[in-house]
């Protein structure tokens, strides 16, 4: 690709300082700006009675950025559906002065690549916490801009891009609900008229208390909440777990957070979460190979018939109020359909597990192919990064 001139800031971009006029009895969009290129978006309205320190208006297709985390992307252009919208001090928006010199949509483009990113870091200065960026600075910084017909070629080309990962993202949603559909559907034919068991007959309380040694390490597990999965905490010493008392999780174990089972933070251990540990809040059950299977229970706690009887056997208030008691989780009954069908029911998740890790592989792919163009394309902008100081 051959070089494009250099050009600063300032001479395709002038500040817009116009006031917001506020009706009091009108309401406003509110501006904020997600990291990374991510996109300008509404934090909500607000009342315009409620509005009392100074504000400025915003228009559709302002270039628009965050002082203080434009050095971690929060830059983009204004949507048409926030023109109109209020801002503080705290994001200068810019007008574009020659749209025969530079199309907005390029540079909308050009503020989500990393070498703007880095120009807007050397454009920021201050200490810790307190870092932002200089509007002089900003402007002084040059960026290499193409003719106006090859910023519109670009442009289409990246919208064209841009529209089929999008859709590529749609497909992939699209199956994946297809897929928990079918599993709703099976899973409501394998329990029509299934014998109801309690938890205690079934699947039974497991505790493999561990004996706490100063000189230990023991990393403990963590479970997200609506259906997550596990994650991994750091290992704690003996020390820090002092009086507390942990519990050896094994793979297979069907595992309960008593503070936050109600929110559906209920998981199966799998092999990775070999060798952790889990505090007194988690609650480790053993399914009965002759009777279920932890699969199978997983996937009923999740269910609205499941998670209600959870939050039943959860009392107390919101948040780390409602606790799931041992009793009552033993006392909750669970359907137990014939083997023949449990099993038919478990391959079908271990197909629909396999097809959303496949998708998970094709997203990552998906999510990186935008951002690897962008750092083509713009690339020889970073020559430009230390200049204009």
């Amino acid at each position: 690709m051959k070089a494009w001139p250099e050009v600063a800031l300032g001479e395709l971009l002038q500040r817009s300082d116009a006031a917001a006029v506020i009706n009091p009895a009108a309401e406003y969009h509110e501006v904020t700006i997600k990291l990374w290129g991510k996109g300008v978006i509404s934090r909500g309205k607000v009342s315009g009675s409620d509005v009392v320190a100074v504000r400025r208006v915003v228009r559709a297709n302002q270039l628009i950025l965050s002082k203080i985390d434009a050095r971690n992307g929060a830059i983009g252009l204004v949507p048409p559906e926030l023109d109109g919208a209020i801002v503080s001090n705290d994001f200068p928006s810019f007008d574009f002065r020659d749209l025969r010199r530079c199309d907005p949509a390029f540079m909308g483009w050009l503020v989500r690549s990393m070498p703007f990113v880095a120009l807007c870091k050397a454009a920021s200065e201050g200490t810790t916490n307190r870092v932002r960026i200089k509007e002089d600075r900003f402007l002084a910084k040059q960026i290499a801009l193409p003719p106006l017909a090859e910023q519109q070629t670009l442009v289409a080309r990246l919208d064209a891009l841009a529209e089929k990962t999008r859709q590529l993202e749609a497909h992939l949603e699209a199956a994946e609900r297809d897929a928990e559909h079918l599993l709703a559907l099976r899973f409501r034919d394998a329990i029509a008229n299934a014998p109801m068991r309690p938890m205690a007959e079934v699947a039974p309380l497991v505790r493999r208390e561990v004996q706490i040694t100063l000189g230990g390490s023991y990393p403990e597990l963590g479970i997200r909440s609506f259906g997550k999965g596990t994650f991994h905490k750091p290992p704690l010493s003996g020390a820090e777990v002092g009086t507390k008392r942990l519990y050896r999780i094994e793979p297979g174990d069907l595992l309960f957070s008593n503070v936050f089972a109600w929110e559906g933070a209920i998981a199966i251990a799998q092999p990775e979460d070999t060798g952790r540990f889990g505090s007194h809040r988690f609650m480790t059950c053993q399914a009965n190979p002759t009777q279920t299977s932890a699969e199978f229970l997983r996937y009923y706690f999740l269910t609205d018939d499941g998670l209600l009887k959870i939050g039943e056997a959860s009392p107390g208030g919101a948040g780390r109020n409602r606790t799931l008691g041992q009793e009552k989780l033993m006392a909750i009954e669970v359907p137990i359909p014939p083997l023949l069908i449990r099993q038919s029911f478990n391959r079908l998740q271990t197909e629909v597990a396999a097809l959303k890790a496949k998708h998970a592989a094709i997203r990552t792919a998906n999510a990186a192919l935008l951002p690897a163009t962008l750092e083509r394309v713009f690339a020889q902008e970073s020559k430009g990064d230390d200049r204009g100081r």
